[in-house]
């Protein structure tokens, strides 16, 4: 991959200053970018962001049983223990480029200033589609998962359908849109209490259920006797998807660099707090929900027909009805504040890249507000592309499929680039983090999980929720051949198009601004 970037003798550790923050902007003036967000977070709100984004409440109720349930059984629980470990390797080579690499943008700075301009802009162009359809497909299931069930139990009568979710994720879209244009601190404050009662939600619910309402033995989760016969292990792969869907999002920590304290520090250790935590609390709550199912055979058959769709229907099963409300409720901040990090996180990384003008008519919105430090026209702007999706309406678990798998590629790509750069012999400079020798060999393994992951999300499977064809979709026209085409495939595709007859005509032999390389 060739270099096409200067080269820059001097470290980057910034030293002097008068205090921290002017510390931090010397260091942030020294890749070529003014001091403009506000820098209010510290470390605990670097992790809350990253916790947040990751969510593990939101995958879980959202995923636990068409997915994982429906396919494996309780033996679906040994997939998120193996994809927090996947997922870990791949953040500690994120975190050692973090405390390179410490701007708004995540992979596609680390692309750009270790590999070469189209492929960082590829880069950053498919997780910038990732991150807006993540952003939609998460929005998209507070509706009809958990607001409408909930004012219905309160007495209140909402119709669950379609054009009713859609105006209540519009509203919400358009809340957590003129919170991130109001400003990091508020948006620190509302996440930073989010993830407290997520935490001890959680916690606290799972406590209740082991203690007083399990009804399976200690070993069910050793029980794969749903995965059927065959290839049981396309059944596990499958039944992975659950926690894919989940641990993804820690680099959000670095992305928010220029607003974090110390970040060269702060934004490695948020990274893997933010997949441990995730792993710990989620792992917890999940086994707990799997030991208080009443009828295991009964409820995966359930799953499987559509009968049961999250956690909150075992917990009406189980629970007073007054304590799965509650229950409900803290879903439902987890979610928002999910929603709210995501959101803030894609904006970031949208401002990284309208910044350096490689977004189309990017100077009409690339500025930072001097009142509200916030890059305002980029919150819009995000915020409207996320709306987009829901012109055409065909259910969260579509959005998701789509969304997560461009984040795994987007991360492949990434860590690509950082392993070509350690050929070269990168990184020569001291920080705060770092690997050393095990840096090569992380970020090899890293490359194989998230290309044998990738292979997963690339596997048709036909009649499935998982990657179904495009002529699975409802309301579409008969597509032809186009129609067997994946939903995955296809959304990559368009992205991967349209980026690239974007990229030739208005980007290719434009002029970047001077770059400096991390030695």
């Amino acid at each position: 991959m060739p270099d096409d970037v200067l080269t820059r003798p001097q470290s980057t550790v910034p030293t002097g200053g008068s205090g921290q923050d002017a510390a931090d902007a010397h260091d942030l003036a020294g890749f070529g970018y003014k001091q403009e967000l506000r820098r209010a977070l510290g470390v605990y709100s670097s992790f809350a962001v990253a916790f947040s984004y990751i969510s593990p409440s939101t995958g879980i109720f959202t995923l636990f049983a068409p997915i994982g349930l429906a396919i494996a059984g309780p033996f679906f629980f040994w997939s998120w223990p193996l994809v927090a470990l996947g997922q870990f390797i791949v953040a500690l080579n994120f975190a050692e480029v973090s405390a390179h690499f410490p701007v708004a943008g995540s992979v596609y700075q680390w692309t750009k200033y270790l590999a070469n301009r189209p492929y960082s802009w590829m880069t950053g162009w498919i997780y910038l589609f990732a991150g807006v359809l993540t952003v939609t497909a998460v929005v998209a299931t507070i509706p009809g998962l958990v607001l409408i069930p909930l004012l219905n139990n309160l007495g209140l009568t909402v119709t669950n359908n379609a054009q009713t979710q859609v105006a209540i994720a519009l509203v919400i879209l358009a809340s957590i849109t003129l919170l991130n244009i109001f400003g990091v601190r508020l948006v620190a404050l509302i996440n930073n209490t989010g993830v407290v009662f997520e935490i001890l939600g959680m916690v606290v619910f799972a406590l209740v259920l082991l203690i007083f309402y399990h009804h399976q033995s200690a070993t069910v989760v050793f029980d794969s006797s749903y995965l059927g016969s065959g290839f049981t292990g396309g059944a596990f792969l499958a039944a992975m998807f659950m926690s894919l869907f989940v641990i993804y999002g820690f680099d959000t920590a670095s992305t928010l660099a220029e607003e974090t304290r110390n970040p060269r520090a702060m934004a490695p250790r948020a990274v893997l707090a933010s997949v441990v935590g995730a792993f710990i609390i989620g792992g917890i709550f999940l086994y707990s929900i799997i030991v208080a199912i009443p009828n295991m055979g009964k409820y995966v058959a359930d799953a499987g027909a559509g009968k049961i769709g999250s956690p909150a229907d075992i917990l009406t099963a189980v629970l007073p009805s007054w304590m799965a409300n509650i229950y409900l409720v803290v879903v439902l901040a987890a979610i928002y504040v999910c929603c709210l990090a995501i959101l803030t996180s894609t904006i970031r990384l949208a401002f990284g890249m309208a910044r350096d003008g490689k977004l189309p008519l990017a100077r009409y919105y690339n500025k930072v507000s001097p009142t509200l430090h916030t890059p305002v026209g980029v919150c819009i702007v995000v915020g409207v592309l996320a709306a987009v999706p829901f012109l055409y309406y065909s259910g969260a678990g579509t959005i998701a499929i789509s969304a997560t798998g461009m984040i795994y590629l987007s991360y492949l790509l990434g860590n690509i680039a950082i392993l070509i750069a350690r050929t070269k012999g990168w990184p020569k400079d001291q920080a705060p983090f770092k690997l050393a020798g095990w840096g090569t060999i992380v970020n090899v393994l890293a490359l194989v999980w998230g290309g044998s992951m990738l292979v997963n999300f690339l596997w048709p499977r036909p009649g499935s929720i998982i990657n179904p064809s495009l002529s699975a979709l409802p309301n579409i026209p008969d597509l032809g051949p186009l129609g067997n085409i994946p939903i995955f495939e296809a959304t990559v595709g368009v992205v991967v198009i349209i980026g690239a007859i974007y990229y030739l005509v208005a980007q290719r032999g434009k002029t970047d601004p001077a770059v400096r390389v991390a030695a």
